[in-house]
């Protein structure tokens, strides 16, 4: 789900060349459940090979990185650890969620409905552990290096890109989330396509980048109280907010009050409206935010090694040889090109 503060944050779109040399840390996870619900059949069901299993992700991850990667462009992946245990209290609410989305997918099945069908099963994608791993084992040997968080993977890209700003330029990720965790830039919509397909259709899209500096100015309030403006309007460590507090009343509370103490005394009595199952303790959410369970990492780009992306994608999962091939010619010439810049750079 994610922050959505997007009516109140200033932003700026950017071409692709504008990153070329540069290095930025992927929110792993958020990626790939954007490949999970955009790369599908018509009929909404994901991509899969011969023995059913999804390979949405994988065409994802190969094609898309390959475009960027011969771009001039630096990736790093970070893949999400333990989550918090608040987390794992929303985990089960959309359990319940897919379960009852299920149903309806499968109503609409049954009365031949592409359009419902398309849209309730993008509902339901999950990331497994399989996933997981082929994804890891796809970017490392296409010479993207991959980091494990020890919890929230943006929380660490965030704190990665803070720590080593001479060397990270910025996370990518859709969720508004990783200004919350303090990232000094963030990339969205990191696509040379410019259009991606959503459940109602195809919309335009175009890179932009937002930087948190400039968002603090903008908004006249420090990262703290951004932090509490994202808790009224609903994260995903409490995803329905306060119920009547949009982004820009929020706005107002925050620049109002100031103090977070103060500011979610203003609200009293909206959040004692809550229900038992919404109600939160704006205090641990703030810490989560505030104090993320982050580690220091050093990483290295690895080598490019094109038997084991043809060992993923064509004979485990039925890809196109030839196809692959042509991706692959792509990616030595992106290789050549970077080596001097990246590749077997410690840092």
């Amino acid at each position: 789900m994610g922050l959505n503060i997007s009516e109140i944050i200033p932003r700026r779109e950017i071409e692709i060349p504008e990153l070329r040399g540069k290095i930025l840390c992927v929110d792993a996870f958020n990626i790939l459940y954007q490949f999970l619900t955009t790369v599908r059949q018509p009929d909404g069901t994901p991509l899969m090979d011969s023995k059913k299993r999804v390979t949405s992700h994988l065409s994802g991850l190969f094609y898309r990185n390959i475009s960027l990667l011969s771009e001039g462009l630096s990736l790093v992946y970070v893949f999400d650890g333990e989550a918090p245990e608040l987390k794992h209290k929303i985990h089960s609410k959309r359990k319940e969620f897919r379960d009852s989305t299920k149903e309806k997918y499968e109503a609409a099945r049954k009365a031949d409905d592409l359009e419902l069908m398309r849209r309730y099963s993008s509902q339901l994608t999950r990331l497994n552990d399989e996933m997981i791993q082929e994804s890891k084992e796809l970017l490392v040997s296409m010479g993207i290096p991959i980091i494990q968080a020890p919890s929230e993977g943006e929380a660490e890209a965030a704190y990665l890109c803070r720590k080593n700003q001479d060397k990270i330029f910025a996370s990518v990720s859709q969720d508004y989330d990783s200004l919350l965790f303090g990232t000094p830039r963030l990339i969205r919509n990191l696509t040379l396509a410019r259009k991606r397909k959503t459940f109602s259709g195809w919309v335009e899209v175009k890179p932009e980048i937002i930087e948190l500096d400039k968002v603090l100015n903008f908004l006249g309030i420090n990262l703290d109280q951004l932090i509490c403006l994202g808790i009224l309007v609903g994260t995903d460590y409490n995803p329905r907010g306060i119920p009547g507090i949009g982004q820009k009343k929020a706005l107002q509370i925050v620049q109002k009050y100031k103090q977070p103490v103060l500011i979610f005394k203003s609200i009293e009595e909206q959040f004692l409206n809550l229900s038992d199952e919404d109600k939160f303790d704006w205090k641990e959410i703030f810490e989560l935010f505030h104090k993320a369970n982050v580690k220091d990492e050093k990483f290295k780009f690895p080598e490019i090694d094109e038997k084991k992306i043809k060992k993923i994608l064509v004979q485990d999962h039925d890809f196109s040889d030839e196809r692959v091939e042509k991706q692959l010619e792509k990616l030595r010439d992106a290789k050549e090109k970077n080596k001097q810049r990246n590749l077997g750079k410690w840092f």
